[in-house]
């Protein structure tokens, strides 16, 4: 195998050829900007930025340009402190379009790179120096086990850096494999060393190198095979600096080479049949590194789709809340309009009646009672006053400091006693004022009374707010702390049905969807909507229920249809809603916690 990873000496430079000027009005496809020598120097300036990522050393020199004097892709000179680099290998990228510096830009060339970081790898940990007078063949032997050793030493700093690593494994190990310097079983002792030893740093995969496995064990024998086999991996573990035992790794290779070959026949088309071997591994390493790229595009795409779609979800949420603010905003009005004052349904005001204030009184102590929270105790215990003592835990304490030990018992205990707080009650009630809802007018106003009575008299944070709806909205009660006095009467002549927006006033009037408090909203419909309609509705309820809030819809009509979503309670009489209601109410801010 090559060695020209560690040439110990530089080659004369080579002179740099002029390029050829041409016209720009000759007829020929525009000029493209020149491929000099020259323009890459800004190339190896950059690689020698990275390079100190990647190897953790100042003091090297990375020079680019087409061509190399060690004739390899790539090369490191120990001795001269340089990576020199060949610029052919970022084709067809010219040289303005490449910018290294820049993280990230190495997506764009990772064949390329990938051979840099393998010189990086070797400028970081191939630090050793052969002794003088070594033998050359056990130096050549030695340098071949360094190939696996750095860039297996290199992963366990990068892990990242594998899949560059598996791509100039294809740039770097063929052109060995079909100009070999090694002949006969130490060519196949160096295949083996190339390709088995990545795979046993975790470069490569052992499904993937099967082919090079099966032909090596033919060729060398199982049993050589093994010998081999232990001596890489021995070297794996050898430190940068020990060249005594990379070198005494590599007498080893020899002498097992020189062991076994005189008694192992050779294949006249070896040569070839070790070229195709590694070829099915090399396209092997390629198809999954384009599967694994293929993967992490849709896994990539995924993610950018869900991130839109995201945006979008909170811009059209954003949208969706200023205009419930807009249209609060309308409803509740300090001069009492509705949004279009032409569709009022309102039919005047009346005093409450006697069993209405005696209804409201009821729901107010059931409100109070259901947002009643025990007091919490918290008890801890520690070795020093104040609290009340634990005689067994004191004795405890004693007995562990007469033994000697570190006394961990804590004889006293202190109870903290806290009072939660009364959760409020957030109530929205929307009426349908359709023509087919009259029957329920008379008692879902006096219910809309009530339980903003009783939630004003229980706790000054309550809220309640009622809103007729048809194709308008108009505010029959709002939410305010002051307990209304009078009872709000209207009729149900609409037409058309605007839920959607009853429930955004509502909901943004009284913070239905944020939790702390007891919410709860009430719809007063038959639901015989349109299609369109019916989807608004049911994309708030939804919202709503699932911010926490209970949603109830109370049907007067066996005909009515059910809104999904929400809990349905039929009515057979008109005049149960108040009470209805009112146990709802005290339900949701019992559950609230």
């Amino acid at each position: 195998m090559s060695a020209h990873h560690h040439v110990q000496s530089p080659a004369t430079t080579r002179d740099d050829d002029a390029d050829l000027a041409r016209w720009d009005d000759d007829g020929a496809p525009p000029a493209q900007p020149r491929s000099s020598p020259d323009a890459w120097l800004r190339v190896g300036a950059e690689l020698g930025d990275r390079l100190v990522d990647l190897s953790g050393r100042q003091d090297l020199l990375v020079t680019c340009r087409p061509g190399t004097r060690s004739g390899a892709p790539a090369a490191f000179f120990p001795t001269l402190g340089e990576v020199e680099f060949d610029a052919r290998l970022f084709a067809p990228l010219q040289p303005h379009e490449i910018h290294p510096r820049i993280v990230g830009d190495e997506e764009r060339y990772p064949a390329a790179w990938g051979v840099f970081v393998h010189e990086a790898a070797h400028a970081a940990h191939s630090v050793w120096t052969q002794p003088a007078g070594a033998d050359p063949r056990v130096v050549e032997a030695a340098l071949l086990l360094e190939e696996s050793r750095v860039e297996g030493a290199h992963l366990i700093t990068r892990p990242t850096d594998r899949t560059y690593l598996r791509t100039s494994a294809r740039t770097l190990v063929m052109p060995d494999i079909a100009h070999p310097t090694l002949q006969g079983i130490e060519h196949a002792a160096g295949v083996a060393a190339l390709i088995l030893g990545r795979r046993d740093v975790g470069i490569l995969d052992a499904g993937e190198t099967r082919a090079v496995a099966d032909l090596c064990e033919k060729v060398l024998g199982a049993d050589l095979l093994a010998t081999l086999t232990r001596i890489w991996t021995a070297a794996h573990q050898c430190a940068d600096h020990d060249a005594t035992t990379m070198l005494a790794h590599a007498q080893k290779w020899c002498d097992a080479l020189d062991t076994a070959a005189p008694a192992l026949p050779v294949p006249d088309n070896l040569t070839d049949l070790l070229s195709g071997a590694v070829g099915v591994v090399m396209d092997s390493t390629a198809a999954t590194d384009a599967a694994d790229l293929a993967a992490q595009d849709t896994a990539i795409n995924a993610m950018a789709a869900q991130s839109k779609a995201q945006a979008q979800d909170r811009a059209q949420r954003a949208g969706q809340r200023r205009k419930a603010a807009a249209t609060a905003k309308s409803v509740f009005n300090k001069r009492g309009t509705t949004v279009t004052p032409d569709g009022n349904p309102v039919t005047g005001t009346r005093r409450p009646t006697a069993a209405e204030q005696s209804a409201a009184a009821r729901l107010s102590r059931a409100l109070r009672a259901a947002a009643y929270r025990e007091r919490t105790e918290e008890r801890t215990t520690s070795p020093t006053p104040p609290g009340r003592l634990n005689m067994r835990a004191a004795l405890a304490r004693d007995a562990q400091r007469a033994a000697g030990s570190v006394p961990t018992a804590e004889p006293f205990t202190h109870t903290r006693r806290r009072n939660s707080p009364t959760p409020p009650l957030r109530v929205g009630i929307a009426v349908d004022v359709s023509a087919s809802m009259r029957a329920a007018c008379a008692p879902v106003a006096s219910a809309a009374w009530i339980v903003a009575r009783a939630a004003a008299l229980t706790d000054p944070d309550s809220l309640t707010a009622t809103i007729a709806y048809d194709k308008h909205l108009t505010a029959l009660t709002r939410p305010t702390h002051r307990a209304p006095e009078r009872v709000t009467t209207f009729a149900a002549n609409g037409r058309h049905h605007n839920l959607g927006d009853a429930i955004d006033a509502l909901d943004h009037g009284l913070e239905l969807s944020r939790p702390g408090a007891g919410r709860l909203l009430v719809i007063v419909t038959d639901a015989r909507y349109r299609s369109d309609e019916t989807a608004q509705a049911l994309t708030r309820v939804k919202q709503l229920t699932t911010a926490g809030c209970a949603v109830l819809q109370l049907t007067l009509t066996a005909t009515s249809h059910h809104l999904p979503g929400t809990t349905l309670l039929h009515l057979p009489q008109p005049s149960s809603a108040p009470a209805a209601i009112a146990k709802a109410a005290t339900d949701a801010i019992r559950r609230t916690r």
